[in-house]
Order: C-alpha cells, then sequence, then structure tokens
C-alpha cells in the first residue's frame, strides 16, 4: 500500500466539520491552499515551551500539513519540515513560526522564517525554502535561507503574468519583493508596504479577485490583533486601506494570523483562536468561517462562529457544541474534561424548552432507523431533534437515563430525512441532560 494511502486510512479526524479544525494538537496561522483539487493547510505547531525556550511563550519546532477535500474531514500528513533537519536552523531556539507554500511548474515551495545559527540581531530570524513534488511532501529545505529576507510570516503569491512575489513582516511593518523564476531568490530590493495604518502590523496575506489586489494583514488598532485589507490595482501597490474583516478576539487571544481561498465557489476565511487554551493564547487552534464580498468588492465583516464551514454526514458524530446557535437561557458549552481540554466539548440543557442548533448535516437518500446520543442525565431527561427550525418536524425523541455518567442511547426515528438539514436539539423535559455527541444509524 502506498505511503500516502496509510496516512490517509490512518489520519482521517472524524467529526471535524466545526472551529477548531484541529483537536489533537495546537495549530495555529493557517495558510490555506487549493491543490489538486483538495484544500490543503499549512498552519505552524504550538507546543508548550521548557524552562529556557521560545519566544514570550512562543514555541514551534516543526511543521505538519493537512487536507481536506469536502473542509470536513482533515487529514493529518504529519511533519513536512523540523527544526532539527535544516542546517540553517538554530535549534534550540524553537521558532518555525508562520509558513505557506505555492505550486508553481510542477513542483512546491514552502516558506518558512525561523532563527538563523547568524549571531548578528538584524538577522535572528531569516526565511528558507523547502521543495517537492506534492503537497504534503516529502519537502527538501534549501541549504540556505534566502539571501536578503529577514523577518517572519512570509506570503508568496503568483500574478496571473506568472511573477511571483514574496511580502513578509519585520520591525511592525510589512515588506515586499519579486522573486525569480527559481522562487528561491530576490529579484528586486525588499520595499516596505507603504500608506497603511500607523502601529504594528504582521501576517500579510495577498490575494487577487476581479482585478483588484487584496493586501490582507493582522494590525493592532487598539489590544490586540484585528484582521484588516488594503487593496490595490497591482501586487506592489500601492494599498489603500480598505476596512476590517475580524475583530478582535472577545475572548482577548492577543495574536490572529488568516489566509483567504476561494474553493468550490465559496471564500472562506482561515485563522485562529485560543480554543483549547482559554488561559494560555500562545497554545493556538485554527479556524475556518465563510467570507463574503460586496457588490463593489468589498469585505463583509466575519463573525467568528462555532460551526465553521463544511458539511456534517449524519452518520458521523455530530458535535452539537459547535453550533450554529443557541438559546438565550438554559444552554450552555463546558470542556468534558477541564484537564484534558483536547477531548472536546460537551452541550448543558438545563431549562425546559432550551435549545441550540446546528447547521448543514446530510442525510443523502439513506433510510435512516435510529439516532445515538452520547449523552448524561442525573434525574433523567427527554429532548427532541427538531429539523429545520425550533418549530420544525419532530425527527427523534430520545430519552435519556438517570445516570450521571455518560452513556449512549438509541432511540427509533419518527422518518428519516433526505438531504441537508439543519438540526435543532430541545430539551423536553424539566430534567437537565448533557450533550456530548448525536449520529444517525
Amino acid at each position: 500500500m502506498p505511503v500516502f494511502l496509510c496516512c490517509l486510512l490512518s489520519s482521517v479526524m472524524d467529526g471535524s466539520a466545526q472551529n477548531p479544525l484541529i483537536l489533537d494538537q495546537f495549530t495555529a496561522d493557517p495558510s490555506a491552499r487549493v491543490f489538486e483539487g483538495r484544500v490543503y493547510v499549512y498552519p505552524s505547531h504550538d507546543i508548550p515551551c521548557g524552562k529556557g525556550q521560545g519566544f514570550i511563550g512562543f514555541c514551534m519546532a516543526d511543521y505538519h500539513v493537512f487536507s481536506s477535500e469536502n473542509l470536513t474531514d482533515w487529514v493529518d500528513h504529519g511533519v513536512i519540515v523540523s527544526q532539527n533537519k535544516v542546517d540553517w536552523v538554530d535549534s534550540t531556539r524553537y521558532g518555525m513560526w508562520a509558513p505557506d507554500c505555492i505550486y508553481k511548474e510542477g513542483r512546491y515551495y514552502f516558506y518558512f522564517p525561523a532563527p538563523s545559527r547568524e549571531k548578528s540581531f538584524q538577522k535572528m530570524i531569516a526565511i528558507g525554502v523547502a521543495v517537492a513534488d506534492k503537497p504534503y511532501g516529502p519537502f527538501m529545505p534549501e541549504p540556505a535561507p534566502i539571501n536578503g529576507v529577514y523577518g517572519i510570516d512570509p506570503n508568496p503569491f503568483i500574478d496571473r503574468d506568472g511573477q511571483a512575489y514574496l511580502y513578509w513582516a519585520a520591525a511592525q511593518q510589512l515588506f515586499m519583493a519579486r522573486l525569480k523564476d527559481n522562487m528561491k531568490e530576490l529579484a528586486s530590493e525588499p520595499q516596505a508596504v507603504r500608506e497603511l495604518p500607523p502601529k504594528f502590523k504582521e501576517g500579510p496575506f495577498l490575494f487577487e479577485r476581479n482585478g483588484v489586489y487584496y493586501m490582507t494583514f493582522p494590525y493592532v488598532a487598539e489590544k490586540t490583533e484585528q484582521l484588516v485589507y488594503a487593496t490595490g490595482d497591482n501586487p506592489m501597490g500601492p494599498f489603500k486601506y480598505a476596512g476590517v474583516i475580524m475583530d478582535e478576539s472577545p475572548a482577548g487571544c492577543w495574536t490572529n494570523h488568516h489566509s483567504i481561498i476561494e474553493y468550490r465557489g465559496q471564500w472562506v476565511l482561515f485563522y485562529h483562536h485560543n480554543d483549547l487554551s482559554p488561559r494560555f493564547d500562545k497554545n493556538r487552534s485554527i479556524r475556518a468561517d465563510s467570507l463574503f464580498f460586496n457588490a463593489d468588492g468589498t469585505i463583509q465583516k466575519v463573525i467568528p462562529t462555532f460551526r465553521g464551514v463544511g458539511v456534517t454526514r449524519a452518520e458521523n458524530r455530530i458535535q452539537v457544541d459547535r453550533y450554529s446557535a443557541i438559546s438565550e437561557k438554559g444552554a450552555s458549552i463546558a470542556f468534558l474534561d477541564t484537564l484534558r481540554k483536547q477531548e472536546g466539548w460537551k452541550t448543558k440543557l438545563e431549562a425546559k424548552d432550551s435549545w441550540i442548533r446546528y447547521n448543514s448535516v446530510d442525510f443523502g437518500g439513506k433510510k435512516f432507523q435510529s439516532v445515538e446520543a452520547r449523552a448524561a442525565s442525573e434525574a433523567g431527561g427527554v429532548v427532541e431533534i427538531r429539523a429545520d427550525r425550533l418549530d420544525g418536524p419532530v425527527i427523534a425523541r430520545i430519552k435519556i437515563a438517570d445516570h450521571p455518567d455518560w452513556t449512549v442511547t438509541h432511540s427509533r426515528i419518527k422518518k428519516s430525512p433526505s438531504g441537508t438539514h439543519n438540526l435543532v436539539v430541545v430539551l423536553n423535559s424539566e430534567k437537565a441532560v448533557e450533550i456530548d455527541w448525536l449520529r444517525f444509524e
């Protein structure tokens, strides 16, 4: 069996059609690309710091790549570049920050920043390139970083005429230059991206739509990073500030870092938050939400959601705690285990008629007979699953046994839906219920 196929079969994450996208490790700074009909996401990889490691709590030693065909089931292709296997990198510094990848003429070029072995302060962080024949590798790092580029957050871009560019951040501002055809050397002197708002900027990501070039970046206007953008008619600018893509994190995560792609007719914003580490924002998790344009080409502000993007198959575990909407009273979300947050969350329905809605569940044309729920109820409670609306038809009624521990309850469904529906889970009793997941059979 081919190595890639083995990886594909063993690393698919069930029920990941919600935010955050990855639960088994910390991920940040997602650079998403569409390669070979799939979405590939190249994030940085946060890990807990040891004594004397990293920079102000950030530690990253390597890079993974994840991919999906449906934005629902994500494959971890494993480590593609490690600080211990790049000759020019100072592997004691744990500083492999936000990367990106691009395709040109049969090869994939992975750009990554890392602390150089050079001692000069001005050259602490260099940007290197690793090259592969497939988007998941194996990637072979070049023996030296790109000459003349010092900073973080590299972002490559290839225009319609084939000219390649590189954007990056340094000294709290953004820089850009043309790349040579070999994608490994600069073809012009670096220059600052001017006429952008003052204050701290990093993480540039450039894309083009209908002849407009969108320079997007994290920006600290007040306390933490917003995602904002400027527009121009040339990859080298000038760019005019145009507005906010995403507001500061309501939970206080200081950083945000993003990418924007179009996939199967829908634009998607990838970004990060500290879902799995709410008290320590240096261990982050990647997310995705739909992005929309106004008729004049301006970007509508994206409101972060738990539900995210993609369609969940009815036969998969439906994590209703990653909800689309929730009742104002009687419903809440909590970690399954506060000591092991990567196990995920649970829904708590504690008042009669409290509810939670989970959008876009695909029943296809299958005839489902029953639904199972992993749930708990100290006094025994009842929930109903309704289709599409709070007053929609009842798909199933589930009586949860009076047991404080998690049990899996099977209930017959009244009528099997077909196609894609939203599910509304409603507490139909005075007795509280906690729900981990649902699945149709």
